[in-house]
């Protein structure tokens, strides 16, 4: 296995475009440049059918591809991964700035995105230099799945007028079912755009599970292109991309409307919350199967400096795409030079091939975008998660429901707040266990999951299983005052183990303080067993180390049923009738 490469310093850290310039080796040029061309004909669909979906011009999703390729590039950690316009973005960014662009304004819209991702990309890098790059962490994996979830039966909904070749204003999942139920049965339908939209579903979907290394999503286009310009269909109601703008756009601070800075700058930290968990993700995914190792600050300092790019070139908000990056990682790529020859290659059609994309039929995007939010359910998961964790489940189904029936954005803080709503609980009201000894295995076990364990006459040994704060404290006094008149004889001590009990807030040493007063008022004598450094260190502050004196501190449990064993002259265990057969002890019982 190889060693790990020397951590970089300076503004090496910070800009690992450097590092790749001064490593980068000759060989890897052809795999590059291969990896390019395949990712470029996925790019530019992509890039086009996620604008529409955002709500602005297509052609902005080519300018926010290539910034985001060119700033990654350069300021991002990653060696494989592909950012850009992405399907479970683009409708919170539609949900953003709908609500703010008056009447049919393109040119608004474009602006209010591009603030949206300036402002995004300044809170990604501010997080990332303050080194608070983990705390997409808060997003939990069945709470991620289930908000992708009700993205992808946003989207789904979304494109299914644009597929049937008409157009549709609906504000949210069931006004767009039913808008398109009524534009279905009203006849709005155009046959020709449904043809060529539903056939590029089947190319797409069905081609990418028989032979996913062919660019079936550029076959779709060039083939639609064609069939539209060959029988004139634009003519016969089938809408298309039209003509895009030549050449590339200067940088500029997009103009907007000062006084819709708040609700943009709300809508830039959901962004920041959703791409850094997206991004994260899929680096550490990648990065482990190259046996890297990605910082999460440096990596959000990339896709901040990414979304800057794009604000200040008329695009949006973007986050990483693991679809494209599985294209490059699996045509070989070796390094971000793939991302510049791809942007070079778009702007390139941009400068003197605009024209070639006139004819792409919005239905022909439309299929684009479903066939990747097909990509974003995970039924698999969902399933799993009815099986093994009921609690992870019904959280996960919340976020989808708060993202599918109340908002996209509405639908994130949902997310956010049953996420932080589950881990609250499960330190609020955390497993505890009064342990015993078996006959037949070492260590001390639940006596719930093993009634015919031996508890020590007079000493109770009792478990909990989380840090101790303000929130669990009157339950950890509960627990064990219960615990202890639940004990088939008198108890003279307790011993907490305390392995899992991390830390020890102000509170919960209020708490203990009182239960050591009640204790002592009834004769009975407390321990801990397996309590951390720090855990001691803090009560050595709240003045509780001393007052229990050192000889309550034990390194094991063992230990501390052996001391009251020596004080008390109780056995310390069962009396064995045979050695216990050691190859079958099961650690999942304890």
């Amino acid at each position: 296995m190889p060693g790990r490469a020397p951590e970089a310093s300076g503004v090496a850290r910070w800009v690992p475009g450097i590092a790749v310039v001064r490593t980068y080796q000759r060989a890897w040029f052809r795999n590059d440049a291969l990896a390019a061309l395949v990712l470029t004909a996925l790019l530019v669909p992509q890039g086009m059918a996620y604008a529409e979906l955002a709500g602005l011009p297509a052609v902005t999703g080519l300018y926010t591809t290539v910034t985001a390729l060119l700033a990654y590039a350069i300021f991002g950690p990653s060696k494989t991964l592909v950012l850009g316009p992405d399907s479970s973005l683009a409708p919170v960014i539609a949900a953003i700035i709908a609500p703010l662009v008056v009447g049919d304004s393109p040119a608004e819209a474009v602006a209010l995105a591009g603030m949206v991702a300036i402002l995004a990309g300044l809170i990604e890098v501010g997080a990332g230099l303050l080194r608070f790059g983990t705390v997409a962490d808060l997003l939990s994996m069945p709470i991620r799945i289930g908000y992708l979830n009700g993205i992808a039966l946003l989207v789904l909904a979304s494109q299914l007028p644009k597929l049937f070749g008409f157009s549709s204003d609906s504000d949210g999942f069931i006004d767009a079912v039913a808008n398109f139920v009524e534009g279905v049965f009203d006849g709005e339908s155009v046959t020709a755009s449904l043809l060529l939209g539903a056939a590029s579903i089947v190319v797409i979907g069905v081609g990418r599970l028989r032979a996913p290394r062919v660019p079936w999503v550029l076959l779709s286009v060039v083939v639609s292109i064609a069939i539209v310009a060959l029988f004139d269909l634009g003519d016969d109601g089938v809408a298309t991309v039209g003509a895009l703008p030549s050449g590339f756009p200067t940088p500029t601070v997009p103009t907007i409307d000062w006084g819709d800075l708040a609700s943009l700058l709300v809508g830039a930290l959901a962004v920041a919350v959703v791409s850094v968990a997206d991004t994260a993700a899929l680096s550490r995914s990648f990065s482990a199967k190259r046996g890297h190792r990605i910082d999460q600050n440096r990596e959000a300092v990339g896709l901040g400096a990414a979304n800057l790019a794009a604000g200040l070139f008329q695009g949006f908000p973007m986050s990483a795409s693991s679809s494209r990056t599985v294209v490059a990682d699996s045509v070989g790529a070796k390094s971000q030079l793939t991302g510049v020859l791809s942007a070079f290659a778009i702007v390139v059609l941009l400068v003197g091939a605009n024209d070639l994309l006139t004819d792409l039929p919005s239905s022909v995007l439309a299929a684009i975008v479903i066939v990747a939010s097909f990509a974003l359910f995970d039924f698999k998961t969902i399933a799993w998660l009815a099986r093994a964790r009921r609690s992870d489940f019904a959280a996960s189904v919340i976020a989808m429901l708060g993202v599918v029936l109340v908002g996209v954005l509405e639908g994130l803080l949902i997310a956010i707040v049953v996420s932080l709503g589950v881990f609250v609980w499960m330190r609020w009201r955390p497993h505890t266990a009064v342990l015993g000894r078996l006959a037949d295995r070492k260590g001390y076990h639940d006596t719930e999951r093993h009634p015919n364990a031996y508890r020590v006459p007079g000493l109770l040994l009792f478990r909990f299983d989380a840090p101790l704060f303000f929130a669990n404290a009157p339950y950890f006094e509960e627990r064990l005052l219960q615990a202890i008149e639940d004990q088939p004889s008198a108890i003279r001590r307790v011993v907490v183990a305390g392995e899992a009990m991390t830390d020890i807030d102000s509170t919960g040493s209020e708490t203990l303080g009182l239960l050591l007063d009640k204790l002592d008022a009834r004769g009975i004598e407390f321990a801990f067993a397996e309590l951390k450094g720090p855990v001691k260190d803090r009560l050595r502050r709240y003045g509780l180390y001393e007052r229990l004196g050192a000889g309550a501190f034990h390194p094991t449990i063992g230990q501390a049923v052996v001391s009251y064993a020596d004080d008390s002259g109780a056995p310390a265990r069962p009396v064995l009738q045979a050695k216990p057969d050691e190859s079958k002890i099961d650690e999942d019982t304890r």
